[in-house]
């Protein structure tokens, strides 16, 4: 928002999965948590999201040419959960029908029903992080955004919900809220520097919003933004830090020495810490190159890894 409406606040910006813009956000957020309650044969159990996160980690973590647990771009993988699909007597390690239609459910993304897009869903591989799936209402925090700022009525049931209405009354009196504008140009002219960076399994926010953002912001101006504008997605990273993969990473000096030195980052170096010990490190690259494995050397050295157009 600082960065549109305020290009003169800041010489360089870092924004970390951004819940933004917000209104839609919470509709996608609603959308999904009324359909979890609208049946308790939908909700799952954090050991059968497990199931599936393994599921599609053993289906898909070689696409990368890796097999290390994580995924690169999760787009990349076509895992069909209804292979997991109980073929006779529920147990721990099937879905049952219901349960299976609440993990495609939460994959799909949140459009109004003219068809146009609102919000995506989750990618696959971070599903064992959701929070979604065995609750007994929607958050507070999400049910206000229409209670009070769409209906303006402390008595309103979120269980009315409707998404093309609530959403647009929602847009109608508090719109301002979303910080929706592509057009950087000021903040670019006077030589802002801007690292979107995003995790690919946060469990709050959905990632592609942010390519999606950095796509057209990318496109409404001149196309070739990489002087002033750089996205970085987090293999395996929850919502801002933690996860399977590497996530400690010093976005700051990068920020610093590209707008004090003007020395792009092409990539940065994140590290996966257990304990007191790194046990893993990895590049992450400027979007949309990915990190790949050289084919010589640790897969758990970051030094043996490029960064390439997949």
């Amino acid at each position: 928002m600082a960065v549109q409406r305020y290009p003169g606040d800041f010489d360089a910006v870092i924004v970390g999965a951004p819940a933004n813009p917000h209104i839609y956000l919470h509709a996608g957020d609603m959308r999904r948590d009324l359909y979890v309650l609208s049946d308790e044969a939908n909700k799952v159990s954090r050991e059968k999201l497990t199931l599936v996160k393994e599921a599609v980690i053993n289906a898909c973590d070689a696409i990368d040419g890796v097999t290390d647990g994580l995924l690169t771009d999760p787009r990349a993988c076509t895992f069909d959960v209804s292979a997991l699909t109980c073929t006779g007597a529920e147990t721990d390690q099937c879905l049952t029908p219901s349960q299976a239609g609440t993990i495609r459910f939460s994959y799909s993304d949140a459009r109004r029903s003219n068809g146009d897009l609102v919000f995506p869903g989750f990618v696959m591989g971070g599903e064992d992080s959701w929070v979604h799936t065995n609750i007994n209402e929607p958050p507070s925090l999400i049910v206000d955004t229409f209670r009070y700022v769409g209906r303006e009525d402390a008595d309103w049931d979120w269980r009315e919900f409707d998404f093309d209405e609530d959403l647009a009354l929602a847009m109608e009196n508090g719109g301002y809220i979303n910080a929706m504008s592509r057009d950087l140009s000021e903040f670019k002219a006077r030589g802002g520097k801007l690292i979107l960076y995003h995790g690919w399994n946060d469990q709050l926010i959905q990632p592609e919003n942010t390519i999606n953002y950095y796509s057209e912001v990318v496109d409404a101006m001149s196309g070739a933004e990489d002087d002033w504008l750089r996205l970085f997605m987090v293999p395996a990273m929850n919502h801002c830090r933690g996860g399977d993969g590497p996530s400690q990473i010093d976005w700051l000096s990068s920020l610093e020495r590209w707008r004090e030195s003007d020395t792009a980052p092409d990539s940065i170096p994140a590290f996966r810490v257990q304990g007191n010990t790194v046990d893993m490190s990895r590049p992450v690259c400027a979007y949309p190159r990915v990190a790949t494995w050289t084919g010589v050397g640790s897969t758990n050295d970051a030094a043996n890894f490029t960064c390439e157009l997949p």
